[in-house]
């Protein structure tokens, strides 16, 4: 529902509309009429989501916060910048993860009402399948693909992984098997973003490793100086940091580059989990053998063309933000 939420909000700024909680919220419950949820909760959803209850041009207006926008608009030139005629100076490799769990199935079958549907579904969600792979225009990267089984049945796939089994992931199927000079696109989970060694601290980062930074390089700061003051000190003069797997990338002649915050349909590789998702519950019979042989042909679902048109759609919408920024800039 996030793509929906921005893309409502969007319009409205864009046509100077008095857009507000309350009809958004009306909005989201004509398209999700099966989905219960409340005001509040579409509230916190949206604080989540980077948006903000904020003065506009002319009336108070519901709008992305600027944090948001300043990294679309960062991502976006970088894409932009890639780009030759209809393809792209440097290949681009998408990569995620997912997770599919045993017993996912269609909620709606065919049936005679007197007898009343026969498939029997187990209750709850049973074991559950991390998968991590990535796409190229050419289809599914080779030999990229990682499965594993969950030892967690609550949460979804971020709780199962960290920083160590991504970056194995990284070195020893990933860089491996793409195109040389290759711009690898990631989101922003935790574990895509473990700084490294060398690199500046952030906000997050304990006070001792800032303090220390501000020091080595020649930067006044008072003995008595509260955390929050050297934050604001750091960020007028530090640089962007560095991280564990842009470093290895780089080592390897490949780039990192990660979409902004809560934007999945800047990802093509999103749609793609949901072919092959949609596939296995199709052919649910509820046991993890078949699991497995479904998960097999629901990535064989997604072929060349698969990637190359999803990815042909997202230069699409890249163009819609581009467009839509500048005129929504021109309004301030």
């Amino acid at each position: 529902m996030q793509t929906v939420t921005r893309e409502y909000v969007r319009t409205a700024n864009r046509e100077g509309k008095h857009v507000t909680l309350e009809l958004l919220y009306q909005h989201l419950k004509e398209l999700e009429t099966e989905n219960e949820f409340s005001v509040r909760t579409l509230g916190r959803a949206l604080d989540r989501w980077g948006f903000t209850f904020g003065k506009g041009t002319r009336t108070q207006r519901l709008k992305e916060k600027d944090h948001v926008v300043v990294a679309r608009q960062r991502y976006l030139r970088r894409k932009r910048s890639n780009r030759k005629d209809e393809g792209t100076i440097r290949p681009e490799v998408y990569l995620d993860e997912s997770y599919v769990n045993k017993n996912h199935s269609n909620d709606f079958v065919w049936y005679f009402d007197d007898d009343g549907p026969w498939i029997q579904k187990p209750t709850g969600k049973g074991e559950r399948l991390i998968i991590i792979n990535a796409i190229t225009k050419d289809g599914w990267v080779p030999g990229a693909k990682l499965t594993f089984k969950s030892t967690k049945k609550t949460g979804d796939y971020h709780g199962q992984m960290n920083q160590e089994l991504f970056t194995k992931w990284f070195k020893d199927k990933l860089l491996p098997n793409i195109p040389k000079s290759s711009l690898i696109i990631m989101d922003n989970a935790s574990y895509h973003n473990i700084l490294s060694a060398h690199s500046v601290p952030t906000a997050k980062c304990n006070r001792e490793r800032i303090r220390f930074w501000l020091e080595q390089n020649n930067i006044p700061l008072s003995e008595d100086c509260l955390k929050i003051e050297m934050i604001e000190v750091l960020n007028k003069f530090a640089p962007s940091p560095t991280y564990i797997l842009d470093e290895i990338a780089a080592e390897h002649g490949h780039e990192v580059l990660r979409t902004p915050p809560y934007h999945p349909e800047l990802q093509p590789i999103e749609t793609c989990w949901a072919v092959v998702k949609n596939h296995i519950a199709r052919n649910c019979d509820f046991t993890m053998a078949n699991l497995v042989a479904q998960l097999e042909d629901g990535f064989s679902a997604v072929t060349a063309d698969t990637c190359s048109g999803l990815i042909t759609k997202i230069r699409e919408v890249e163009d819609k933000f581009w467009k839509e920024e500048v005129m929504l800039d021109a309004q301030y």
